[in-house]
């Protein structure tokens, strides 16, 4: 005791670090993976919401209802 912890003890903690760090790269892939899919399902959602595939600003310009250029001008 008087010279520090031993050589198995030093291999102990060694091994349980690099099992700790292992378990702790696992848990942040599976965040990632899950934060990936949240907002695939996010985006799909909001485009199917919309019926469109375009987004927001995108307009037919033969569309009826005063939309667009051709809207502007007949």
């Amino acid at each position: 005791m008087c010279f520090g912890p031993s050589r198995a003890e030093k291999e102990a903690a060694a091994q349980q670090r690099v099992e700790a760090d292992i378990s702790k790269r696992q848990e942040v892939e599976k965040r990632a993976t899950q934060k990936r899919e949240d907002i695939m399902e996010a985006l799909e959602s909001s485009v199917q919401e919309r019926g469109m595939r375009g987004g927001s600003g995108r307009r037919s310009l033969f569309r009826a209802g005063g939309g667009g250029f051709l809207g502007r001008f007949y």
